[in-house]
């Protein structure tokens, strides 16, 4: 590790791993900083499809491929009293290689874009925390001061700092840039099964979300490699943390109230202890400024009921590292050009955050939508393969928003 560097980027997960590569296959001289060691544990192992194109820029389709993943074709959802939708299989929208993607071990692939990092000329460390970012009178970002797993500090001077610290959020904390969303305080409670029973033929490797009786909660089914399946809980943070008992007592509760998920497990056996995560959705109101840059969930999270973490992550990466690129060309590290992809990144992404809010709401059945219009099916395909950056992304939604409100209205009148 050296004391100076064109750019230190503060993360090593899908964000920070393809904002680093971008920027050392761009020339400048870049520091990867991780604060655990490589590889980690981490969940949110189910990738969109349009992942392919962020990987085929940073250079590891083959890799992927080659990785013996569970390959993914299609999204299911189950209903509350157990009624199974047909499955959104991705190719049958758009027949090419870009349509399959994976349920990847995320400790595995995270190191994936680590190492290459390393490839492309970044210098990449782990076991190595940030203490602070650095400002001048102005604002501008001036470099980072480290602690080594050793314990020793470094003061590391750069003129880009790129935040990819994930939920942590450094910069936006540091700078009162985070905004809560009241809706979507959400909690997740996890862990991993062998042998859970999963789909047939082509809807082998689907991601399934499964509502309870209540509607209170779901759950993920995530078929990973060597018969594992990741299944979580998700629900209202105080609703599942709050008062319950235990998380693995809650978790038990609420698979009890799952029948689309009792099933599948009836052969199954748990591999190690639940975990427990906070999962707010939040936003901040800048994401970029002189000399720094937001990306990952340091820049917003949604949730993870679409699995669109890690293919935003990645996008934001790249997006990120392109636009420091031709600021260095320009000699402008003003936050207006290292940000100048974000509000069209906001634009796409709002209709997944829609498509979040619709779930969340109680009235909402994917099933009946597509009674109703079934011409939409492709627009739903669209928003779960992640093809959400242009300009007829958010045409279903007046239909959307129509269904919902009919919904509503029946069940007052019940």
């Amino acid at each position: 590790m050296k004391t100076k560097y064109d750019v230190v980027v503060i993360g090593g997960g899908p964000a920070g791993g393809s904002a680093a590569s971008t920027v050392a296959a761009g020339g400048l001289d870049t520091l990867l900083v991780e604060r655990d060691s490589m590889p980690r544990f981490h969940v949110g192992e189910s990738l969109m499809p349009e992942t392919y194109w962020p990987l085929q820029r940073l250079g590891l389709t083959d890799r992927i491929k080659a990785a013996g993943w569970q390959v993914k074709k299609s999204v299911q959802f189950v209903t509350h009293n157990g009624r199974e939708s047909e499955p959104f299989f991705f190719r049958q929208h758009d027949d090419r290689d870009c349509s399959n993607t994976w349920q990847v071990e995320r400790s595995e692939f995270d190191k994936m874009l680590f190492d290459r990092a390393a490839e492309l000329g970044a210098d990449c460390v782990d076991q190595t925390r940030l203490v602070d970012v650095k400002f001048d009178e102005n604002g501008k970002a001036t470099g980072v001061v480290l602690k080594d797993r050793n314990g020793n500090l470094h003061d590391v001077e750069c003129r880009v700092v790129i935040d990819g610290t994930g939920q942590q959020s450094f910069i936006a904390n540091k700078r009162g840039l985070k905004t809560i969303n009241p809706d979507l305080k959400k909690a997740a409670i996890w862990t991993y099964y062998r042998d859970a029973i999963r789909g047939e033929g082509d809807n082998e490797g689907a991601t399934i979300i499964m509502q309870t009786e209540t509607r209170d909660a779901w759950f993920w089914f995530i078929p990973l490699s060597r018969g594992i399946t990741s299944i979580g809980c998700v629900a209202d943070n105080d609703y599942l943390l709050k008062g319950r008992g235990k998380p693995e007592q809650v978790y038990q509760e609420e698979l009890a109230r799952c029948p689309g998920l009792r099933p599948r497990l009836e052969n199954a056996t748990q591999l190690g202890d639940v975990r427990t995560a906070k999962e707010f959705s939040y936003m901040t109101s800048q994401s970029a400024g002189d000399g720094w840059v937001l990306v990952g969930d340091a820049f917003g999270f949604i949730d993870p009921v679409y699995s669109s973490g890690v293919y935003f992550a990645l996008e934001m990466g790249i997006r990120a590292g392109d636009a420091i690129i031709e600021g260095f060309k320009k000699n402008d590290l003003s936050g207006e050009q290292l940000g100048q992809w974000t509000e069209s990144f906001r634009e796409g992404s709002k209709w997944v955050r829609k498509l979040v809010h619709a779930f969340y709401t109680k009235e909402f059945s994917i099933g009946r939508f597509m009674k109703e219009h079934p011409e939409h099916r492709g627009n739903v395909t669209d928003l779960l393969i992640g093809r959400v950056f242009h300009e007829n992304a958010g045409n279903m939604f007046d239909d959307l928003d129509a269904s919902i409100a009919r919904a509503k209205t029946e069940a007052m009148a019940v």
